[in-house]
């Protein structure tokens, strides 16, 4: 109940984006309940994107209008939108079985005989073409993808039809210019900027099966991690 009212009361604007809501201790007096009770509904605010807890300062109340990418996580699209609350479509632009490129061949390790599945996916959310995804997974270790599977979940047919472990990424990002591509296939009208997150995705065996390049419109999201400082 105390989760479902601060709930209501950050979407109402009560708790506006990037203000502090009140501590434990005047949340437990508002509400007439321990403080346990409180830290386990704002743990239920922060597992849903609504607030960060930061150290020493309290429960910061995040932009509703970005979606939350973390950084040193594994989430697909459509766990993420499902997450945010968000209405979102996936349109498949191409998909299509080939050998791979010379440069392909030198990014995801793979001999110019191998055979890869490469599909140009836009993500669509409340309406607007904000994510352009081009994916590159070797057919060996993900066989059977179809269009189908790739409007749906890549991720959630390789878990759970083909039993496989999706294990660790490494991630690069970057901020470009858009291209020509991003302008035809993405709603960037007045934008001039274009964020580039590169994911080389492992099973847990090391095994690289997929790399993909994401091209994401600046103003929708904001890339979230944890970090903490060790001893030098």
């Amino acid at each position: 109940m105390i989760f479902e009212e601060l709930e209501a009361a950050i979407r109402s604007g009560k708790y506006a984006a990037n203000t502090i809501l009140p501590s434990e201790n005047e949340l437990a007096e508002q509400y007439n309940t321990s403080r346990e009770t409180i830290r386990k509904a704002l743990n239920i605010l922060s597992q849903k994107g609504y607030i960060q807890k930061l150290r020493g300062k309290g429960s910061l109340v995040l932009d509703l209008e970005k979606l939350q990418f973390p950084i040193s996580g594994l989430v697909s699209f459509k766990e993420l939108a499902e997450k945010m609350g968000h209405t979102s479509v996936t349109i498949i632009e191409s998909f299509a079985k080939k050998n791979p490129s010379s440069s392909l061949q030198k990014e995801m390790q793979l001999a110019k005989e191998d055979s890869i599945y490469e599909i140009v996916r836009v993500r669509e959310i409340n309406e607007e073409r904000i994510i352009l995804d081009k994916d590159y997974l070797v057919e060996q270790y993900v066989p059977g993808l179809t269009e189908e599977i790739c409007r749906n979940s890549i991720f959630s047919y390789i878990e759970k039809d083909l039993h496989l472990k999706i294990s660790f990424a490494r991630k690069e990002f970057t901020v470009e210019e858009p291209t020509e591509e991003d302008f035809n296939l993405l709603d960037l009208e007045g934008f001039h900027s274009i964020v580039v997150v590169k994911n080389y995705i492992y099973f847990e065996n090391a095994t690289l099966f997929q790399y993909t390049e994401s091209r994401h419109r600046p103003d929708k999201f904001r890339f979230v991690d944890f970090a903490r400082r060790n001893e030098p």
